[in-house]
């Protein structure tokens, strides 16, 4: 459920008119519902109520807009992150360090000790050689750092090549029969404080199959680390659970997946943690377009908007699906190809696909586009980087600025011996 609704023929966001933030902002524009974003973390966070012991933390990669992180604060969540530039807006944002994951298969020796001066709570080791790096980093700043080991469980997610995680090709975590070893050398270094182990198999997950595959795995692993005697008090079993991208689309609900996790891991005495992303964030935003034109096609028309690949890259990536609705539906429809205005032929968002009918100057947007959207998106072609709205019932605000190429153009210079005769 979201709140994107039409009212008397016209696409709203809460009690705001879509056309009324694109009279003022400008299109192309994202737009995010504040009561959508506080269901889905109520939601998610209900979801897990019989499981003891639990610890959320909001996958920032999927949305990193300051407003939302501070929403989603408020609502009693963490911040898993993969960047210090993601660390540095969840702190921004109101978020304890404490309850801070840095996850991340390249984290810098700078971004480690920026993470251990800041305090966060847990470091996801990716591999052995990170944490003997990590160890050495705290140790010298007489600090000691929490961790987890991730291990990769040579489990198919069964979702998007480019989104999936967890199989043996992947670049992520330690291998599932070394995992054991490794955590027991790890756990001798002075400057570690090894506390458990993660896992995270993949992204947009429409089975819970693999991901119950994978638990019970991790669980094997832990009742073996136990078996040796060594400390294993936090289990991070991730996130990737999927939306549903198509009207009608059914896919495993929160309270599916709360189930399913209680079932194989209710009895672990661990504290469990989760950092799900676009489960909270995907539905709650919306990509507002403007239509550039409508030309003949060979077989069908081109619907040329001014949104593109660089606003929302997900369908020129991994060709994902965003159903496209018109701000104000006429009650017709039409096939036809959805295309962006950048020299890429990769800059397309639909083709052949049954629409509301449009015409030029008309307003549509891309639905489902609350994650992985803005925070991918880049000034390819030398256009603006979007802006972000978020709105509250009848009240909107700008929490994004559109930044113009002519604001990047001045970050820019031209060295003096390129002008020398």
């Amino acid at each position: 459920m979201d709140h994107f609704e039409l009212r008397n023929g016209e696409l709203h966001a809460e009690d705001v008119s879509l056309a009324e933030i694109a009279r003022q902002v400008g299109t192309p524009v994202y737009v995010y519902s504040r009561a959508t974003l506080v269901r889905h973390a109520q939601v998610f966070r209900e979801a897990l109520s019989a499981l003891p012991k639990v610890h959320i933390a909001f996958a920032v990669k999927s949305n990193p807009n300051l407003a939302v992180l501070r929403l989603l604060a408020k609502e009693g969540y963490g911040a898993d992150v993969v960047s210090e530039g993601e660390m540095n807006r969840a702190l921004a944002a109101g978020i304890a360090a404490q309850d801070i994951v840095f996850s991340g298969v390249g984290k810098t020796r700078a971004e480690l000790k920026a993470a251990v001066q800041a305090g966060i709570g847990q470091f996801n080791l990716e591999s052995e050689e990170e944490g003997a790096e990590l160890a050495e980093i705290a140790a010298a700043m007489g600090r000691t750092a929490p961790c987890a080991l991730r291990v990769n469980p040579n489990v198919d997610a069964g979702t998007h090549a480019k989104i999936s995680t967890g199989k043996a090709e992947n670049k992520f975590g330690v291998a599932y029969d070394r995992a054991v070893d490794i955590y027991a050398r790890l756990a001798a270094l002075p400057g570690l404080e090894m506390r458990g182990l993660a896992v995270h198999i993949g992204s947009q997950i429409s089975d819970l199959e693999p991901s119950r595959q994978a638990f019970l795995k991790m669980g094997e692993l832990m009742k073996a680390l136990r078996g040796r005697g060594l400390a294993v008090t936090h289990m991070d079993l991730g996130g990737g659970l999927g939306v549903p991208y198509k009207a009608g689309e059914q896919l495993p609900t929160p309270a599916d997946y709360g189930a399913m996790v209680a079932e194989v891991a209710g009895d672990w005495d661990a504290t469990l943690m989760f950092e799900p992303g676009r489960v909270i964030t995907g539905n709650s935003g919306v990509l507002v377009t403007e239509v550039v034109r409508v030309k003949q096609g060979a077989n069908h028309p081109w619907v040329i908007v001014d949104a593109a690949m660089n606003d929302l890259a997900r369908p020129a990536m991994y060709d994902a699906w965003h159903d496209f609705v018109a701000v104000r539906p006429s009650g017709e429809s039409m096939i036809a190809n959805i295309v962006g205005p950048i020299c890429e032929s990769s800059d397309t968002f639909a083709l052949t696909r049954t629409i509301d009918a449009v015409k030029a100057g008309d307003l549509a947007v891309f639905r489902t586009a609350g994650a992985y959207g803005a925070t991918m998106a880049n000034t390819y072609n030398s256009r603006a980087l979007v802006p972000e709205v978020m709105v509250d019932g009848d009240k909107w605000a700008l929490v994004a600025n559109r930044i113009e190429p002519a604001t990047i153009l001045a970050a820019e210079q031209v060295p003096e011996w390129l002008d020398l005769p």
